[in-house]
Order: C-alpha cells, then sequence, then structure tokens
C-alpha cells in the first residue's frame, strides 16, 4: 500500500493496482482558502479508478476540482451525490450509506459512519467515512468526532488510519477531531499505522503567510499525544506530496 499526502483531506491512496482519491482539491484557491501549490500538481488525478467523497462542505468537495479529473472516473459518496455532481458530467456515480460496500476493482470499498453534522440544503446529505479493503486494510475518516462507533474499526485490524487532527481556522466546531481527541480515536481504532490529515494546508487569504501556531502545530502535537495514549500505533506525519509505502498486516503478524 502506497499513501500520498496531497494536502487537507486529499489523499492518493494506491492499493493492489487500484488508485483512489480522497475528497480532492486540486486548486490553489477554494472561495476565501487558500491551498499549497503542492497540490495543483497534474499527477495526483492520473490514472485513478475511483473518487471517494466523504460530504459537501467546501474543504472537502470541490466543484471545480473534480472538473480537473476525467469524467469517466467513478465518484463514490454519501446519498445526494448524484444531485449535487449533476452539471459535472461524472459518468458514474455511486451513493453508499454506512455499511454499504463497492468493488474497485481488486479492492472492495465501504462507507462507514462519520459524526459531523448534516451537511445543508439544497440537498442534505450525511458525512461518510470509508474502509479499504485489499491486501491492505485503509480508513479514510473524512471529517468526523469522537464517537464509541470508532472501536468497531479494530476488529478491521487496519493498516493505516487517516485520521483529522485540525482545520484552518483558530477554532474547531463540533463534529471534528483536535490533536488530543484524534489520539483517543486512535486508542480506539487501533491501526498499526496512523497519518494526520486536515490540518496545516489551508489558510484564509492574507494569514497563510504568517504560519499562525494553529496551521504549524497539530502534527507535532498529536504525535506527541500519540504516543502517550496509543503507543502501539507508529504516527507518520507526511508534507504535502510525500509518501508512506506501508506493507499489509498480514505480512507483520
Amino acid at each position: 500500500m502506497r499513501v500520498t499526502l496531497v494536502g487537507h483531506a486529499t489523499v492518493l491512496v494506491e492499493l493492489d493496482g487500484v488508485r483512489l482519491l480522497t475528497d480532492p482539491l486540486l486548486r490553489t484557491r477554494r472561495t476565501f482558502l487558500r491551498a499549497d501549490r503542492r497540490a495543483t500538481e497534474p499527477a495526483w488525478g492520473e490514472r485513478l479508478d475511483a473518487v471517494l467523497l466523504s460530504h459537501f462542505h467546501g474543504d472537502h468537495y470541490d466543484p471545480g476540482s473534480i472538473r480537473l479529473l476525467d469524467p469517466g472516473i467513478p465518484v463514490i459518496g454519501p446519498p445526494g451525490t448524484t444531485q449535487r455532481l449533476r452539471r459535472l458530467e461524472r459518468r458514474t456515480v455511486i451513493e453508499l450509506r454506512p455499511g454499504e460496500s463497492t468493488a474497485v476493482r481488486a479492492v472492495t470499498v465501504r462507507a462507514t459512519d462519520a459524526v459531523h453534522g448534516r451537511v445543508p440544503a439544497p440537498f442534505r446529505s450525511v458525512a461518510l467515512g470509508f474502509v479499504v479493503l485489499g491486501s491492505g486494510r485503509l480508513y479514510f475518516a473524512g471529517d468526523t468526532d469522537l464517537f464509541p462507533g470508532l472501536a468497531d474499526l479494530a476488529s478491521e485490524r487496519l493498516d493505516v488510519a487517516l485520521v483529522p487532527i485540525g482545520g484552518w481556522g483558530p477554532r474547531l466546531g463540533a463534529g471534528h477531531l483536535d490533536p488530543r481527541r484524534a489520539a483517543e480515536a486512535i486508542r480506539l481504532i487501533r491501526p498499526r499505522v496512523a497519518v494526520p490529515i486536515h490540518w496545516g494546508f489551508l489558510a484564509p487569504l492574507g494569514v497563510g503567510w504568517l504560519r499562525p501556531g494553529y496551521l504549524t502545530h497539530p502534527g507535532r502535537i498529536f504525535a506527541r499525544l500519540a504516543a502517550e495514549l496509543a503507543p502501539d500505533v507508529e504516527v507518520r506525519v507526511l508534507e504535502p506530496g510525500e509518501s508512506l509505502e506501508v506493507a499489509a498486516r498480514s505480512a507483520h503478524p
């Protein structure tokens, strides 16, 4: 399994010859937010087998980025995805509810619960996480708060968990994980490796150059807290564009 952090919640997952891209944000500008320029490299959108769309908040669902991708690439998302993508010329949209699965060539993608509140009108929906199952096992949390059901994922014997630990502003509202709650989450999930996402990549216009602590510190804080709360989990803090290769758990009993 190869995992490449593109930025924020956008991650390229390569497993068993399948390439999946999560919550694509492939432009440097999203409304009043500016993203790292490394997100715009064309390689992230090449030869994809599917896009995983966790929910429709603006830092996860960017129509402009989806338009950059081949229209034949299937998009897997929550109920309401078909209606929202109607104008984006997507040929294949697969809607899943928590517990439902679909096959993407050699891997299975299963939707999981996420506690992130409801997505506003006009097309009301819910947030999802995803488990990707093949020779390796990966969990993409999307955006979620801490909830007891995360402990159910421990039975999946996950190789990698992609866990949100922050945001783009100085405060996080309900439905999010900060570094401490993210460390508590991986204590419940018990993956072999945890990769923090959803921090330090987006900043309001005019703020990013200041590099405030809420953008630069969460990764280090999460790694320290995870070592205390979940010492058996390896934490790998990736920079945008950096990759991690992880052998399947079956190779490391």
